[in-house]
């Protein structure tokens, strides 16, 4: 079995609202130090079977649903060791 996990992220220059929020909010708590937050989603996959056929369909399952090409870009890294 083979392990993925997937960051997802927008890409640079596309406005990010939760990290808009969140940094306004870190504001509104005291910490004036924050210059910027970034929010993304973490994606963790199990897929049957090894080979170098899996990172390509994992590529596609981002690129059809898992990110959105157009505002997002996506990283993914592979793992052999179990992970929870």
């Amino acid at each position: 079995m083979a392990r993925y996990e997937i960051f997802v992220t927008y890409k640079k220059g596309i406005f990010d609202p939760p990290g808009a929020t969140a940094e306004r909010a870190l504001a509104n708590l005291g910490y004036a130090e924050i210059k910027g937050v970034k929010i993304g989603k973490y994606i963790q996959l199990e897929v049957e079977g090894d080979g170098p056929g899996n990172l390509t369909r994992v590529r596609e399952m981002c690129d059809k649903l898992l990110a959105n090409p157009v505002i997002e870009d996506y990283r993914i890294q592979s793992h052999e060791e179990d992970w929870q």
